[in-house]
């Protein structure tokens, strides 16, 4: 069976909102929701606890004795592929790295 993606939702900002996400093993995309490029992609055993610990706060701008000014959080989108174990999410995530490459190797 091959894996599908589900919908791009918004990823929760500032640590507020839900995260709908399946307890089970799976591939993870994460993306800027402004211009589209890829923020995050990885196999994890439990994408809900993954994209719940996922660090998404930007470093602070400034120096050490200069006045320190938050950067915004980026406004993000995720999209889950649910698999049944993490052996054939390992082996989604290659084929998913895989398929780029070559799509972007011909795009060249």
């Amino acid at each position: 069976m091959i894996p599908t993606w589900s919908a791009w939702k918004r990823y929760p900002r500032d640590g507020r909102g839900n995260i709908e996400a399946p307890v089970c093993p799976g591939v993870y995309e994460i993306r800027n929701a402004d211009d589209g490029s890829l923020f995050g992609f990885a196999a994890a055993d439990n994408l809900a606890v993954a994209l719940g610990q996922l660090q998404v706060q930007p470093k602070r701008l400034g120096g050490w004795f200069g006045r320190r000014t938050p950067a915004p959080t980026p406004d993000l989108e995720y999209r889950v592929c649910a698999t049944a174990t993490r052996a054939a999410a390992r082996t989604a995530a290659e084929h998913m790295i895989e398929r780029r490459e070559t799509w972007f190797s011909r795009a060249a």
